[in-house]
């Protein structure tokens, strides 16, 4: 079974207001998932695969095969061709699973629009051979390291206990308060700088896909008629673990993550994007 890393790049952009998974940071026309890839290759991943949207489908193609050798191997996938016809897309669980059918090994799945850091995904590579039907990985990041400059942020907080995780706590306005130098959020909570938080680097053994269409299958039937309800990964994972079992390694990187949300963040990541790849 091949080992891949799996894109998930059909989001709108909404705050952004644009394409950002095809926004240049690098000076040579990169963007971030170029540099997820160029570090995917670098830890021996063989397969890209890249969830994206018909809208943006032929772009997205020209750009990466322009950037990348002939040797990377590509597969592409639409989200909105998948499940029931909508604008907003159904959420990174019906992003993932949108993929099964060329999903032939473990992989690492992670954020078109997140940079890692080549440890990060170095870490992830080695954890592929770890992925078994009952047991995936996530790469945790320490809050401090997440945190944007352009405003508050929203985390998946992790609770993590003997290195495995435990839930995920999507937790709003988290921002750096400057007169305390503590981090804080909307509702005035403290964290600790080296709090775990999830950025959606996860690594599955590919069993996991049916366990996901199946939870998929049950929120399309409660939400069909809906415009807007996502099916969120996180919440399907906890659901495994609590149903099932299922258990999630939690492995750290200390690399700082920086991602576009805003569009004040795109000149901010194009500075630390220089200053990390030159």
């Amino acid at each position: 079974m091949k080992s891949s890393l799996v894109l998930m790049a059909a989001g709108l952009g909404s705050r952004f207001g644009g394409t950002k998974q095809l926004a240049t940071v690098g000076k040579s026309g990169e963007t971030l998932l170029d540099y997820t890839i160029q570090d995917a290759k670098e830890a021996g991943i063989e397969e890209v695969v890249v969830i994206t949207r018909s809208e943006i489908a032929e772009s997205m193609q020209s750009h990466l095969q322009g950037q990348h050798p002939a040797d990377v191997n590509f597969k592409f996938v639409l989200q909105d061709l998948h499940g029931p016809p909508r604008a907003k897309p159904w959420g990174t669980t019906h992003a993932v699973i949108s993929a099964a059918d060329v999903i032939t090994g473990p992989f690492i799945l992670a954020n078109a629009d997140d940079y890692y850091g080549p440890s990060s995904i170095q870490i992830a590579s080695e954890e592929l051979v770890k992925v078994n039907e009952g047991s995936g990985s996530l790469i945790t990041f320490e809050l401090s390291k997440t945190l944007s400059s352009s405003g508050p942020v929203t985390r998946g907080i992790c609770s993590v206990e003997n290195h495995q995780l435990v839930d995920v706590t999507e937790t709003e306005g988290l921002f750096l308060d400057l007169p305390t130098d503590q981090i804080k959020c909307t509702g005035n909570d403290t964290f600790p700088p080296d709090t775990p938080v999830s950025m959606n680097l996860w690594c599955f053994h590919p069993s996991i896909l049916e366990s996901l269409q199946n939870l998929w299958e049950q929120f399309v039937f409660k939400n069909q008629n809906s415009e807007t309800a996502e099916c969120l990964l996180p919440v399907c994972i906890s659901n495994l673990m609590d149903l099932y079992q299922y258990r999630v390694a939690t492995v750290p990187s200390t690399e700082e993550w920086s991602g576009l949300t805003n569009p004040d963040d795109l000149d901010l990541v194009k500075e630390k994007i220089n200053s990390l790849r030159g």
